[in-house]
């Protein structure tokens, strides 16, 4: 199965319907259809999507959606899955997915409505209260514009009542997996955004380790007195024995370690097809590591099965390394929680994306201006240096002229720092009357390099 939208009502960190297209919407010229995987006919997907916004737009939400989504199609009970968190204590949630069936050649929507119960001694529980699948042929698919319109249409499967032997918290796509044997590999690597230890015990591919850190010679696992033992060594150094995968961290990068992990799990999807999260993708990695991972997963040659990268990011720079706009998308928190794909505000994929991004043009972008402001002046006080006046003088050095009509009258003013040490600058006579600046004050200089008294605690 390979997802194509998924659309939520009512959840609560959302200010509206969350709405995410992850097959190509904008025209797919030729050149570009060898950075997309084809379904059928002219439908693409798009094989590497990223999510970009500010520190608290909203980025990971919208990954744990994602998440949530694709383990429900992968028939996880609902309170079993590790992102349920994200419905809240909603009264109702609904949620609209719209996925590829590779067996039966078809496109299908669920409609799953969730509803929350709050429970004393197991917190909140979730529960299906309805549900349907609709399907139509890849053969009735003329255009993209059509390809999810259902209207009409009967469902395929319908939700019922019943049906006891079925879990409230399990989507009846379980019955229609065991029919078609479908299943999806999912990779959520949101837990290790910040923790860097190895999830598995098998030999890693010299090709990653090689890639990642030139000077490991060799790195793989065996198992001794039913314990697992790692094995480490460096070129011209002595093995190094471990027991346990954090003491790998004593000698490897956080860098090297997560990129273990990622591109061990990354061959695994590329393999199957499947998908693989990534939660601030950029975090130990450097931009040549990001993008050839990106670019493993934009490469038609190499992805032959159409595995699929979902990550969020800080770093509009990797916006520059896709050629499209739909694959892009944009967070923002105003009293809520939106998205909107680049390809809806950029319509032409040649303008430079970071650019756009960081100039403040796509609107939430970017911190405001009053907060910038605001911090420059917290991080001014934070590090100002104090000064004693120790003496206020005139300034007479007109040369042999008087002083020019119009110039104001201004005095020489001898600061001491608190090592002792002397500078003298000139001030605006009327200023230092207007600021109450006397010899023996404290003053320090503000944003704009203006001398101000500072108010010392009695």
């Amino acid at each position: 199965m390979k997802l194509l939208r998924i659309t939520a009502e009512g959840l609560p960190l959302f200010k509206e319907k969350l709405d995410l297209n992850f097959y190509a919407q904008q025209r797919v010229a030729e050149e570009h259809k060898n950075i997309l995987y084809s379904l059928f006919s002219n439908i693409y997907l798009n094989s590497a999507n990223g999510f970009i916004g500010i520190n608290a737009s909203g980025k990971t939400s919208v990954l744990k959606v994602t998440l949530l989504v694709l383990e429900l199609l992968n028939n996880e009970p609902i309170n079993h899955i590790e992102t349920r968190d994200i419905l809240g204590d909603s009264k109702e949630v609904k949620l609209n997915t719209y996925f590829f069936s590779r067996k039966t050649k078809e496109v299908c929507r669920l409609e799953t409505i969730i509803t929350a119960e709050k429970n004393k001694s197991e917190g909140i529980i979730y529960r299906i209260v309805s549900e349907s699948l609709w399907t139509k042929s890849t053969d009735e698919v003329t255009t993209r514009k059509t390809m999810l319109d259902f209207e009409g249409r009967e469902p395929a499967i319908i939700r019922s009542s019943q049906e006891e032997f079925l879990s409230d918290d399990v989507s009846i796509m379980i019955a229609r997996n065991k029919k078609t044997k479908e299943y999806i590999r999912i990779v959520n690597l949101l837990k290790f955004t910040n923790v860097n230890i190895l999830p598995f015990f098998e030999d890693i591919p010299a090709e990653v380790i090689t890639f990642l850190d030139p000077t490991i010679e060799s790195l793989h696992f065996d198992e001794k007195d039913k314990k697992q033992i790692i094995h480490l060594k460096f070129k011209g150094k002595e093995e190094i024995i471990l027991n346990n995968p954090v003491e790998l961290n004593n000698y490897l990068s956080s860098g090297t370690v997560k990129g273990m992990i990622t591109f061990t799990l990354a061959q695994e999807v590329l393999k199957s097809g499947g998908y693989i999260v990534v939660d601030e993708v950029e975090n130990h990695f450097n931009k040549e590591i990001v993008t050839t991972l990106m670019r493993f997963f934009i490469d038609s040659k190499l992805n032959k099965n159409g595995g699929t990268l979902i990550f969020s990011t800080h770093y509009p720079e990797l916006l520059d390394e896709y050629d499209r706009n739909d694959s892009i998308f944009i967070t923002r928190n105003r009293n809520g929680i939106t998205v909107e794909n680049l390809s809806n505000i950029l319509k032409r994929n040649d303008i430079k994306k970071s650019d756009a991004y960081q100039s403040g043009f796509l609107e939430g972008t970017t911190p405001t201006y009053e907060a910038y402001m605001q911090l420059k002046k917290s991080i001014a006080r934070g590090i100002v240096m104090i000064y004693t006046v120790k003496r206020i003088e005139e300034d007479l050095d007109f040369g042999c002229e008087e002083r020019p009509k119009g110039m104001p009258v201004m005095a020489i003013v001898t600061l001491m720092n608190s090592s002792g040490e002397e500078i003298k600058i000139k001030a605006e006579d009327a200023m230092l009357y207007e600021c109450n600046i006397n010899e023996g004050d404290k003053v320090c200089f503000d944003v704009n390099n203006k001398l101000e008294k500072v108010a010392l605690p009695n």
